[in-house]
């Protein structure tokens, strides 16, 4: 979702830098980059850790909670479309084909963006917090929405923009088209790379499946 379909990497900046500040920290660029596609446990131990404060379960519930409602704010406006996202969402659903969200933003983050991507588009999705601890670059959200599919991972298309996603969908046995947005991807098997999603359609993403 984040980086792939909408640009809200870019409010995430806000609220990341924002919240390190407010834990008495600066954020780095290049630490804010490590952080594209992570989820929410792991951005809040680096953003302790950027701010000299232990990292202990509570410390990491709070910074969590620090993100969360200053993202949430921001999730509520509408976000913006990466160029031709809303065109494929729209192609998949024209040529009923089955199609899944899959995510690392947890599920009320979520909920408001899909105000703006809009519901309809997905049979079903998969957040950051119903993955049982195991988010990407763990195969387990990739494993869920095709079982939630019922597809075979194998006959999965994902679309992705950071290393943990694709990494994640590539575990999992699917083929992966891989958008870069904010930072590299390195090439690898069943990666298909495009500067955007401008063109695509449902019968350029079931030709990747050979």
């Amino acid at each position: 979702m984040d980086g792939t379909l909408v640009d809200s990497e870019k409010l995430w900046d806000v609220a990341l830098y924002e919240t390190a500040e407010a834990l008495g920290g600066k954020l780095s660029e290049e630490t804010r980059m490590t952080l594209v596609g992570s989820n929410m446990d792991d951005t809040a131990a680096c953003l302790l850790e950027v701010a000299g404060r232990e990292v202990t379960p509570e410390a990491i519930v709070e910074a969590g909670a620090l993100i969360r409602r200053r993202t949430a704010g921001l999730f509520d406006d509408a976000l913006p479309w990466r160029p031709g996202a809303r065109e494929v969402l729209a192609a998949v659903r024209a040529a009923g084909l089955r199609s899944a969200l899959v995510t690392s933003t947890e599920r009320d983050l979520t909920e408001l963006a899909l105000n703006t991507i809009g519901r309809e588009f997905f049979d079903v999705s998969v957040c950051g917090d119903e993955v049982e601890g195991f988010n990407k670059p763990h195969p387990r959200p990739y494993l869920k929405a095709a079982e939630l599919l019922g597809v075979a991972p194998g006959r999965c298309v994902a679309i992705e923009d950071s290393p943990p996603g694709t990494a994640s969908a590539v575990a999992a046995g699917c083929t992966v088209l891989v958008i870069p947005n904010d930072v590299d991807v390195e090439p690898g098997e069943r990666r298909v790379f495009r500067d955007t999603l401008v063109g695509v359609d449902a019968r350029a993403l079931t030709a990747l499946l050979g």
